[in-house]
């Protein structure tokens, strides 16, 4: 399994309060849902290759 990157995010007190109830309702924590939002909104960009992403590990 590939390291994760851990990086400072600073987000508007509702917008994280937004994400809280959406994390919880998807029962996920608030920083899996963030990745998950960020990767499908990537896929959809047509941005990430996992073709590409899987020959890296």
């Amino acid at each position: 399994m590939s390291q994760k990157k851990r990086f400072l995010l600073r987000l508007d007190s509702k917008l994280y309060e937004v994400l809280e109830k959406w994390s919880s309702d998807d029962l996920r924590s608030v920083n899996s849902q963030i990745e998950y939002l960020l990767s499908e909104a990537a896929k959809k960009a047509g941005r990430w290759n996992q073709d590409k992403d899987k020959s890296k590990d």
